[in-house]
């Protein structure tokens, strides 16, 4: 678990008393409302871009003390069923707030990445962060440039490991990404650009070449 000026840092956007909830809940999960705390973190993913950003190692390191000081699983149970629950209600969100919406594909990601059961990713989030990626390949989604940065982002952060979970996916869903690419009308200038980079990242093996790097960078710096 890393140190606790680390931790703080990442609570620092919750009111005082949730903080400190969550400070109790790293030390002793045991004393609190697991399923309280899952919602909360859950909900506050949702408002806060940078948050939604951080919060799987929030709940990754919650997840590692319960199970060494109880061997239980409560939290990443509820945590999964909270998931669950906005998931199903993605369509809802995004028809509501897009900025909600990209919010919750970074924290599922971001759980998927940092939670891992025998140091595999977990299996019953395969499918459905596959769901939301998928979503945001969607042409009306690629006309977005918010949707498009967080469907790049993502795929740097997860890509290769969603490959290694299911490649036929992958496949599917770069399908869609080239025919964006090459077929969708009224693409931004830079919505093309991140699709041209990510297509270019996966073909290299999950890697860009130094002077790829240094051509994309360059360009989204300008």
């Amino acid at each position: 678990m890393e140190n606790s000026c680390d931790e703080d840092y990442r609570i620092q956007s919750f009111d005082m008393e949730t903080q400190d909830l969550l400070k109790t809940t790293l030390k002793d999960p045991s004393s609190v409302d697991l399923k309280e705390v899952s919602k909360i973190i859950v909900d506050h993913s949702l408002k806060d871009r940078a948050f939604s950003k951080e919060a799987g190692h929030i709940c990754c390191n919650i997840v590692q003390v319960e199970a060494q000081q109880t061997s239980s699983s409560v939290f990443r149970y509820n945590l999964l069923n909270c998931l669950q629950e906005q998931f199903e209600a993605r369509e809802e969100t995004r028809k509501r707030s897009v900025q909600e919406w990209v919010c919750y594909v970074t924290f599922i990601c971001n759980i998927f990445d940092y939670l891992k059961v025998n140091n595999m990713p977990m299996l019953v989030l395969v499918n459905p962060v596959y769901d939301c990626l998928f979503r945001l390949a969607q042409a009306d989604s690629l006309l977005n440039e918010e949707e498009v940065d967080c469907l790049v982002v993502q795929l740097h952060r997860i890509g290769e490991q969603l490959e290694k979970m299911n490649g036929q996916r992958m496949d599917k869903l770069f399908d869609l990404l080239r025919d964006g690419f090459l077929l969708q009308e009224g693409l931004s200038s830079m919505s093309r650009l991140l699709l041209l980079e990510i297509l270019e990242f996966r073909a290299g093996g999950w890697s860009l070449s130094n002077s790829a790097h240094q051509y994309y960078y360059s360009e989204v710096a300008d």
